[in-house]
């Protein structure tokens, strides 16, 4: 339907609307049902009917539904910190509860500003990232993302102190004559030379995702990348920061996707997944050396947000958790993981338009080319990745494509980040209608 009332992001939008959750299922008003390959945006981890987090939500509304942390904390918001930073990389000892992606990684912008000056150095004010990165929508963590395409109706309002260097995107900046490793090492020591370049004593903090999300569409890195990218931190006296709002809270078959990378960043962002749809939930966690150096110093740290450490939000949260435990969710991950992206390659391996899948886990990305051998991508003005999309919902899956991959330019991706709770007969669905809408969708704009 068309809202009456509702500002859409797109304001020419018909949506159904969305009545009942049903596992990996979303079933609209006209009795539809949709298989979601995406879990929105990475979200519904649990799918969309799981018992044991609506009960925990419902028990805690029941018990207490809310108080603000200027006054008081509550069970809830102790526990699920305890959880998390039991379950971090052992440098990790605070965390500070959100609504969302965005909020999370503001509050750590905020932390990487307050450490430096409580370590007297106000000098310290550039933070670096990279291009073709996501991480936020507010106008700070619009301006430290790498999204050109987003970016550009509001750069007058974005700072001049964030900056970007080319990403780790092996698909298309890897040498031929370059083993992986040796190239994972080139694309790191990009970083050094931008912090020359602006001056050491200058830079704060950069800020990466282990996979590249909803930009790229899942590209990690190989294993010399975020080693070298620690060593340069290191050496030059900056934080490392992770955003792993898409692809934490086990979408990788981790519960951090640090973990993967075998780094200890200083600061990690999480969301989507941490609150698996159920209730709005995010968190920033911060290391050891961070809270050292504020307890050490002013010992206040002045942000806040009206919902922050939401007891409710932080139920849910909990129970998320336990279902990852003591289902064993994250073997299923793995497993199923493997499996879709094995499938997603036989499948595909003879298609001339399917130029990379990628990805680990349950977060995985299929690029579509032009040119296979040439990897030339499409007309943008084709828009491909709007008609995959249409063309998906139309047949029944939800999927997550985007244009812009290559330097934003140019470029259409698949996003897949189903639920964990995914089987083999759901995976045979998702890719049966994956490979219809792609191939009905090419052949709409007359490119097949």
């Amino acid at each position: 339907m068309n809202s009456d009332y509702i500002l859409q992001r797109d304001l020419s939008a018909d949506l159904p609307i969305a009545v009942k959750g049903d596992g990996v299922y979303i079933i609209d008003a006209q009795g539809k049902k949709y298989i979601d390959a995406c879990c929105g945006a990475a979200v519904s981890c649990l799918g969309h009917s799981d018992e044991s987090v609506r009960t925990a939500v419902k028990n805690q509304i029941d018990t207490l539904a809310y108080a603000h942390t200027s006054f008081m904390t509550s069970q809830p918001a102790e526990e699920l910190a305890q959880m998390l930073v039991e379950r971090a990389p052992d440098n990790f000892k605070k965390v500070y509860f959100l609504s969302g992606g965005s909020e999370a990684v503001e509050t750590a912008i905020k932390l990487i500003r307050q450490y430096h000056l409580e370590k007297k150095q106000p000098e310290r004010k550039n933070i670096i990232a990279r291009f073709q990165s996501y991480h936020g929508n507010t106008l700070t963590t619009l301006g430290v993302g790498g999204n050109v395409k987003r970016k550009e109706p509001f750069l007058p309002y974005l700072s001049d102190c964030m900056h970007h260097i080319d990403p780790v995107y092996a698909y298309r900046l890897k040498e031929d004559n370059e083993t992986m490793d040796e190239y994972g090492i080139r694309a790191a020591n990009y970083l050094e030379e931008k912090i020359l370049e602006l001056g050491a004593e200058t830079v704060a903090a950069f800020i990466a995702e282990p996979l590249v999300g909803s930009t790229l569409g899942a590209v990690g890195a190989p294993q010399t990348y975020f080693k070298r990218i620690r060593e340069i931190c290191d050496q030059y006296g900056i934080l490392l920061m992770f955003d792993e709002i898409m692809c934490g809270t086990g979408r990788t078959g981790y519960l951090f996707a640090s973990e993967y990378t075998q780094v200890k960043p200083d600061l990690i962002t999480i969301a989507k997944g941490i609150g698996a749809g159920y209730q709005p939930l995010a968190a920033t966690l911060i290391s050891e050396k961070i809270t050292s150096a504020i307890e050490s110093g002013s010992g206040q740290f002045s942000h806040g947000h009206t919902y922050i450490g939401h007891a409710t939000a932080c139920a849910a949260g909990i129970a998320v958790l336990k279902a990852f435990d003591e289902r064993n969710l994250l073997d299923n991950v793995q497993k199923m993981g493997k499996l879709l992206k094995d499938t997603l390659k036989e499948r595909f391996k003879d298609h001339k338009n399917i130029g990379d899948i990628r990805g680990k886990g349950l977060f995985l990305g299929i690029e579509l080319v032009k040119d296979k051998k040439t990897k030339e991508c499409f007309d943008p003005e084709l828009k491909i990745f709007a008609q995959i999309k249409t063309t998906a919902k139309e047949l029944g899956l939800l999927c997550y494509p985007m244009g812009g991959t290559d330097f934003g330019k140019a470029g259409d991706h698949v996003l897949l980040a189903p639920p964990f709770i995914i089987t083999p007969e759901h995976i045979t669905e998702i890719v049966d209608k994956l490979e219809d809408a792609i191939n009905l969708s090419l052949a709409i704009k007359g490119v097949l």
